[in-house]
């Protein structure tokens, strides 16, 4: 059952980088609450009834001019689980697509956003940050067995110190084929 009667949810991109506005989030109910503040990243939000229930922060790589980078992306604590931040991710590649973007990249730090960005077309590159998040990236780059690269991918999660809720999630997917596709 969902925390919330599901409610109509708009998706707004409200301006690209260099010149994004400044967002204000509740520490409380967001993580990366903080990082919204910048205007020099742009931003996109999903809102319920005038409300801000999720929020997505990206910019363009500083050495190549066709990649956009999301870099933060955050949904409601009490609405998560309710495909709300797929969805607005789905709603900034799309946009940025069609602004000429050829390729978008995001770093994921758990399996459950991990998850959600195989379900918007994103797939693991096998490569990883210097803080051991997972790249991910959209077009889905070539890969011949695209189930051994997801599996890959979670594989790499399982070898670090999980939740429980994790751990169980990690451990409902093993052997499994990548999310399906969400439009």
């Amino acid at each position: 059952m969902l925390a919330h009667e599901p409610l109509c949810v708009e998706y707004d991109l409200l301006g690209w980088p260099p010149d994004g506005p400044k967002l204000r989030l509740d520490y409380k109910r967001f993580s990366y609450a903080g990082k919204f503040v910048m205007t020099n990243t742009g931003k996109a939000v999903a809102r319920a009834d005038d409300t801000i229930v999720a929020a997505v922060a990206f910019n363009e790589d500083r050495t190549d001019a066709d990649t956009l980078w999301l870099r933060y992306v955050t949904v409601d604590r009490e609405r998560r689980g309710e495909g709300i931040g797929p969805t607005l991710l789905r709603h900034v590649r799309d946009r940025a697509v069609e602004r000429g973007y050829e390729r978008l990249r995001i770093a994921v730090n758990n399996p459950f956003a991990y998850e959600a960005l195989y379900r918007t077309g994103f797939a693991y590159t096998g490569e990883q940050t210097g803080i051991a998040e997972l790249l991910l990236e959209y077009p889905t780059p070539a890969i011949e067995d695209a189930r051994a690269r997801y599996q890959a991918g979670l594989e790499q999660f399982r070898e670090r110190d999980l939740s429980d809720d994790e751990e169980q999630f990690l451990e409902s997917r093993r052997d499994s084929e990548p999310p399906e596709l969400e439009t």
